[in-house]
């Protein structure tokens, strides 16, 4: 195995720059990328659109949230008033079936 590997090693080094195939990559983008400069540190992964993109997102959840808990306490309003008006009925009732005396 070293026989073979070693001529191929030589020949790759002594043939001159010139001849040598160049190898470049190109640098390509993925998926998401706008082109921007790489952020270095705290946020190195995401560019500027895609930090104002996830804080958009960020607070639209956080609005939809709000909203959900808005309508949980108007909704326990709600049932609290409900539940004072059955107590209310419930004194009214015992108190009719002389229950308590006042």
């Amino acid at each position: 195995m070293q026989s073979l590997s070693r001529p191929l090693i030589r020949a790759s080094a002594s043939t001159p720059l010139l001849l040598r195939s160049l190898t470049t990559t190109p640098s390509t983008m993925s998926a998401g990328d706008t082109g921007a400069p790489k952020a270095r540190g705290f946020l190195a992964e995401k560019d500027q659109f895609q930090r104002r993109e996830a804080a958009q997102e960020a607070m639209y959840i956080r609005q939809q949230e709000m909203e959900k808990i808005e309508r949980l306490r108007r909704k326990m309003k709600e049932s609290q008033k409900h539940m004072d008006e059955l107590d209310k009925h419930l004194e009214e009732y015992a108190k009719s079936q002389g229950g308590e005396q006042n």
